[in-house]
């Protein structure tokens, strides 16, 4: 792909991984071992931008209750954070907490000079308004890419902050030598979250891009047919491994926890192997890309804030 598509800083990048098979024979995506290539280069950026501004590149991350899978994740990205040389300030607020105290947080944090990023945590408790408080972010420090304003200049073929999880998709394709351009490419799952910024991600990639959704008629056919597969549904095994295309490369976003305690993806992921060219393991796929393109972003944002690139 054209340098041009790959963004800021994080599209740098590196020899391509040695492959690893899976059992089944397809080359396992290993988001674990790319993450911290890209935590890397975050890291030589958070430093060379602190050596010319005097400050670490901040990011502020607002929890509201105690949601235990959240705070895990909270955790995770603060430390994180800290490891790259982002300064992280944390506003954890209890579960009571009303949306105009909410609003008032993110305001300030809009005006905090030392805060480059705002990342707010969802879910937010039940009868706070969570469109209202994510539209409340400033834009320029929409490290999450949620924004309308990002959104919308993904869309336009402009991207700033993109969302994490789609922009590592397009990361790790790139990291293995998976040409994108005119590849047939199926995202299963339409959320504001992942699959509708995923499909705008592989239009600026120059796929050919199909959405399945609730009205999707026949969704074996399009998975099938599909040279690129985006699982992004949060069903355990929701795809059978049998309907993937030979030779297809596969990116389950799915984590979900069976009964057993076991993490699965969206992809029932023994038989998938087996039909795939390429696939993500779960845990150990997108997950942690999710992290490093957020810490990219981080750096990204502070950048652009001060007019500089690192």
């Amino acid at each position: 792909m054209s340098p041009a598509n790959t963004g800021s800083g994080a599209g740098t990048t590196l020899s391509a991984p040695a492959a690893v098979r899976t059992a089944g024979g397809a080359v396992l995506l290993d988001g674990k071992m790319v993450a911290a290539r890209v935590r890397a280069a975050v890291a030589a950026r958070a430093a060379a931008f602190a050596a010319r501004h005097g400050r670490r590149p901040g990011l502020a991350v607002v929890q509201v209750g105690h949601d235990a899978a959240s705070g895990v994740y909270v955790r995770n990205k603060r430390k994180s954070s800290l490891e790259a040389g982002i300064e992280s300030f944390a506003h954890d607020l209890p579960a009571d907490t009303g949306e105009a105290q909410i609003l008032a947080l993110v305001h300030a944090l809009n005006h905090d000079q030392r805060v480059d990023g705002i990342l707010v945590q969802l879910p937010l408790p039940a009868g706070v308004d969570t469109h209202r408080v994510m539209d409340a972010v400033d834009p320029a420090k929409d490290v999450d890419g949620f924004h309308p304003v990002n959104t919308g200049l993904l869309a336009q073929k402009r991207p700033r902050l993109r969302p994490c999880t789609p922009f590592g998709v397009i990361r790790l394709a790139q990291e293995y030598g998976i040409a994108l351009v005119g590849l047939r490419a199926t995202v299963v799952g339409a959320s504001n979250i992942v699959g509708r910024p995923m499909a705008l991600e592989l239009l600026l990639a120059r796929a050919t891009v199909t959405v399945c959704h609730t009205g999707t008629r026949d969704l074996r056919a399009e998975v099938e047919r599909a040279e690129l597969l985006v699982a992004a549904v949060g069903r355990a095994g929701f795809i059978p491994g049998d309907w993937i295309r030979p030779g297809a490369a596969v990116f389950d976003v799915g984590i979900n926890r069976t009964a057993s305690g076991k993490l699965v993806g969206d992809v029932e992921y023994a038989r998938a192997a087996e039909r795939a060219g390429w696939i993500t393991p779960v845990p150990g796929g997108l997950g942690p890309m999710t992290i490093a393109m957020l810490l990219s972003n981080a750096v990204d944002a502070a950048c652009l804030r001060m007019g500089t690139r690192a």
